[in-house]
This record gives C-alpha cells, structure tokens and sequence, in this order.
C-alpha cells in the first residue's frame, strides 16, 4: 500500500507539472535610421519587383537601366551592368561545414534593425549559432538563408560570415539543398543545415539555415545585406527534398499572440513585433481581411480605389500581395492611370522606364480596397519615390505587368499591418 500511495503522489504532481501552461511571450525588434543613406533609385527598384515576381519587364525599363549603367542618365545612385541582365550568374565556391545535434527551447528580449541604403531593406540582427549578423525581413519569401564560410574570402568580402563549424548546435541535413532568386535577378543556392536562431532574445532550435554555395553579384556587391529571413507561408520554402518551417511558423506555438506585426514608417523609427498588437502605434479599429493562402503569400482581393477627394470607383477585383520585402507599389494598370491623371505633368517616361511627374507637383492621397472591409490611405507624399534629375521624381505607384499587385513598402508607410499566423488573416489600421 505504500508503494502504490507512492505511486499515486507521484502521479498527482506529475500531472500538475505537465498542467502548468507554459509562458506566452512576445518580442521587438526595432529598426533606425541609415545614417549612410545616399538617395533612391526609382527604376531599379521597379525592376527588382517586377523580377521577384517572374513579371514581365518592358522594355524602356531595361533601356532605362543599361543607361544608368552607362552613365547616359542622371540618376541619384547608379547600379551595375549585372543588374540588368535577364538573370545573373550564379559565383560559387564550396568548402565544407561541421555538425552538431541542437534541441528546443524559446527566450524573449529586443533587438535593433537599420534600414539599408536606399530605404529599400529594413535589417536586424539576428544570431544563430552564437553569430550574429544583418538580415532582410521579407514578408514575400519563406527561406532563412545566409552568406557563409562556404563562400571564399573573396565572395564574402565586407560581408558578416555565418560559420557552421564554429556553432556547436550547427547539424547539416544531408541530402537537402535550396535555390531561390529574388529581385534585380539576384539569387542564391546551397545546402541546408539547422542551428539556434535567436530574434530579440527569443530563441528556436532546430530552425532551418540555408547556407549558400552560390550566389550572385547583386548580393555579393550589397555588403549591408548578408542574407534573408522569410516570413510568408512555408509552403514557399524551396529546401528539397522536404520543405522547411520558417522562423514565424517555429516560434508561433510560443508567442502570446500568433501575429507579427510591421510598423514601418518613412524616415522615422519603426519595428517588427512577434507575439503582441500595440494599440497605441494606430488609429481607429483593426480591419481584418481574409488571407488567400493557396500561393503561400500573405494574399488579398481588392476591387475599388479612389484619388483624392474623389469618389470610391469598382474595378475588376484583382489579387495583391503584402510584401515587406518589395520598395514600391504596384496596381493595376487602370488605378495607375487614372491616379496619375489626377497629377499635374505625369507621364510615362521611357527614359526613365517608368512613371514620372514634376518634383514639385502635389501628389493626391491614393486610396486602395482591402478585402472589401477597408480602405487604406496612402499619402501622396509617400508615393514621392525618387529623382530621376534635378526636376524630375519617379512614382513610388508604378503599373504591375501581371495579374497580381505587389504592396510594398509604399504601402506599409502608411498602415500598420498584423499578420496573423492564428487564422491567417491581415489587421490593418492607419498608422498614428
């Protein structure tokens, strides 16, 4: 009888200690201001869009970009002749990476994030395996990859280097490879591995690293960028054989609430929070909208736009994709122009390889259908891109060559948006 007493005490707390839920957490990561900035490029950014998204590129476009290659026009920041090829080639050099087993487990803390040159990229850091170096958050991609001790000295030059071999929690997946492009025609590929990946002090184990083998000059080039961190759906992974979770879908079972959440602002501090919804960074109510998640984006209908003080117009309903991870806006073919033809002196400007109005013409509000629940304002001044030359500005909206409308970070200056993993739906609300 005392053995089963025993027995039956040990059950009793066992069970209580199995009960006790664990602790919900939440975290932030903030971004500053690039004290490096040096002015925007209009037409490039408008080319990286268009190439994420295997979209058509026009060809005044590509003839605007060779210029700026050539010095034949002014431009606030020129690019490279690799930028405008169709697809560059991939640079690769392979050595090898060490292995050992990791575990789970979460923390909780802040970190801060610096928007890279140009305001097209806003980076944090974020640790894994002890190291910690800059990463992209981009809402449009679901890999975690990173510039590596793989890479020779001469790849990875100006770049912080993740090293496998100097984590002791790194374990190589044998057999598991990535290939993913982006933007201006940059891609990477490679093996893949798991490690600690720590964010604002919160941590998960076993998360997915994608270490590249090979990568193009677009990022060997952009020094303040030493990979990327998805957040759309993991169904968008590319790790083959077996796809991958991203960081969000690890980490979601811990957090307080299931949502991130952007706050980013122009010229101005904003953040990326896990877990939680501040009340006091938006106006007004949260408007949610069913997400369409058979593409794995965070993925919306919208069918009505207004200019102005104009009235609300239908139009064809259309699909648009939140993307932190893309500069500009892109619309319909007919809501651009009939915005731009609310603006004094705009034009399609083949020089410029896109749309283009006087630099001091005032710039109506533009406002966009989401979900059939809510209407979001973007200020005219956010839309107030680029300079092409001295008089000269390059449209922040910009037509999609597709089905499908991109809402970039022309977009996200004005709205706080929730994404929210729970019941995948999007939360937007004006920002304060």
């Amino acid at each position: 009888m005392p053995v089963l007493f025993k027995l039956f005490i040990f059950s009793v707390l066992l069970s209580l200690v199995v009960a006790v839920p664990l602790t919900k957490r939440s975290f932030k990561v903030e971004r500053v201001r690039n004290p490096n900035f040096k002015g925007r490029n209009g037409p490039r950014e408008l080319l990286k869009a268009y190439r994420k998204y295997r979209m058509p590129v026009p060809q005044p476009l590509l003839d605007a970009m060779n210029n700026q290659s050539n010095g034949t026009t002014p431009t606030i920041t020129s690019i490279t002749q690799a930028d405008t090829s169709e697809s560059e080639s991939l640079r690769l050099d392979a050595t090898g990476g060490s292995s050992t087993a990791a575990a789970a487990g979460t923390a909780t803390g802040a970190v801060t994030a610096t928007p890279e040159q140009d305001d097209v990229e806003y980076l944090a850091p974020v640790t894994i395996g002890g190291q910690t170096i800059n990463l992209d958050f981009d809402s449009g991609s679901s890999d975690l990859w990173v510039f590596n001790t793989q890479l020779s000295p001469q790849l990875t030059a100006g770049h912080q280097v993740y090293n496998p071999a100097a984590s002791k929690t790194f374990k190589l997946l044998p057999g598991h490879t990535f290939e993913i492009s982006y933007g201006d025609g940059s891609a990477a590929a490679g093996n893949v591995g798991t490690d600690v990946v720590e964010i604002g002090g919160v941590s998960v184990q076993n998360q997915a690293v994608e270490l590249a083998t090979k990568v193009t000059q677009t990022f060997i080039q952009d020094t303040q960028n030493n990979g990327l961190l998805g957040l759309a759906f993991s169904k968008l992974n590319t790790v083959q054989p077996q796809q991958q979770k991203t960081f969000f879908d690890n980490v979601l079972p811990s957090l307080a609430e299931p949502v991130f959440t952007a706050d980013l602002r122009h010229n101005a501090v904003g953040a990326y929070e896990f877990g939680r919804i501040d009340n006091t960074k938006f106006t007004g109510q949260l408007a949610w909208i069913p997400v369409n998640t058979a593409m794995g984006f965070w993925q919306f209908t919208t069918s009505a736009f207004s200019v102005g003080n104009g009235q609300s117009v239908k139009v064809k309903p259309a699909q648009a994709i939140a993307d932190t991870g893309t500069t500009l806006m892109l619309v319909s073919q007919s809501v651009a122009n009939a915005y731009y033809s609310q603006v004094q002196g705009a034009k399609n400007d083949p020089n410029a390889g896109g749309i283009t109005f006087p630099c001091n013409t005032n710039l109506p509000d533009l406002f966009v259908d989401v979900g059939g629940r809510y209407m979001a304002r973007i200020k005219g001044d956010d839309i107030r891109f680029s300079q092409i030359d001295a008089t000269t500005c390059f449209g922040g909206v910009q037509p999609t060559t597709s089905a499908l409308e991109i809402w970039g970070d022309i977009f996200f200056k004005s709205q706080f948006v929730v994404f929210n993993g729970g019941n995948n739906t999007l939360g937007m609300a004006q920002h304060v």
